[in-house]
């Protein structure tokens, strides 16, 4: 059963180096949700990053603000549509060309939206698709290319969802893209261990942050908290410890895994 009150998130932990030296790729990264998270998160385990986001505005002010506190030497952005070749490779150029390698990329850029599976539009389906599982394919491509050529290893972590194994009205295509996620971890980590390059994977349930509240409804939104044990949502921060533990040498037995980030009880 639920709890009557909501438990409050745990303190927040404080860095311990888990990825110094490290140069890292996010997707999707700028703003307050788990890429931004992410992004934070690995500054404070001494990486450095390299941030993409469609959202050019944004994306300068995530990146000025953390340059600002950590150094700019240690935070470069790119706007980066991953539908787009072109801009996935510049992004990914960019990380070499300031840092000589490449060791770490995060996955996590993603598109929702709610719609009946019979009122849905080839658009929408499409969209979402070609946002979050192919440009995941993408940018996983991209990545093994260069982490192969360098023959130093790497890892890859992909953002999925438990959606991607549960159902949920109106959501069709983002958990068809989500278990598609999925898969292509599985089956990427099979190709890439012989380069000693891991890939994972986190599945969060429901990880609050303002723009999941702008596309979603109150209701929906209590309905989905409802279902966590601990009558909350989770923190972005949450979820990007998890990234940082598969990003890091603690999870070195680890490849082709999906890791639920979640307290749903159903």
């Amino acid at each position: 059963m639920n709890p009557t009150t909501p438990q409050p998130p745990p303190r927040y932990v404080p860095g311990h180096d888990l990825l110094a030296g490290r140069t890292a790729v996010i997707t999707a990264a700028a703003g307050a949700g788990i890429g931004g998270a992410t992004a934070r998160r690995f500054l404070e385990e001494g990486a450095r990053i390299v941030l993409g986001d469609a959202h050019a505005r944004r994306l300068k002010e995530s990146t000025e603000a953390l340059a600002g506190e950590f150094g700019a030497g240690r935070v470069a952005g790119l706007p980066c549509d991953v539908t787009d070749e072109e801009q996935v490779t510049a992004l990914f150029d960019l990380a070499e060309e300031r840092h000589g390698r490449l060791d770490i990329v995060v996955n996590n850029a993603g598109l929702g939206g709610t719609a009946d599976l019979v009122e849905m539009t080839d658009d929408q389906w499409g969209r979402v698709l070609d946002v979050t599982l192919n440009g995941t394919f993408r940018c996983t491509r991209a990545a093994l290319r260069r982490m192969q050529a360098a023959g130093e290893g790497g890892v890859i972590v992909n953002n999925a969802s438990v959606l991607g194994w549960r159902a949920q009205r109106g959501q069709a295509h983002y958990a068809a893209a989500k278990a598609g996620v999925m898969a292509l971890t599985r089956c990427a980590a099979l190709e890439a261990a012989a380069h000693g390059v891991r890939i994972n994977a986190v599945a969060p349930s429901l990880a609050l942050h303002p723009h999941l509240v702008k596309v979603t409804t109150p209701e929906l939104l209590a309905q989905l908290t409802e279902k966590e044990a601990y009558g909350r949502h989770a923190e972005p921060w949450e979820v990007a410890n998890v990234i940082v533990f598969l990003a890091g040498d603690y999870a070195s037995y680890m490849t082709g895994e999906t890791v639920s980030v979640s307290s749903q009880h159903a």
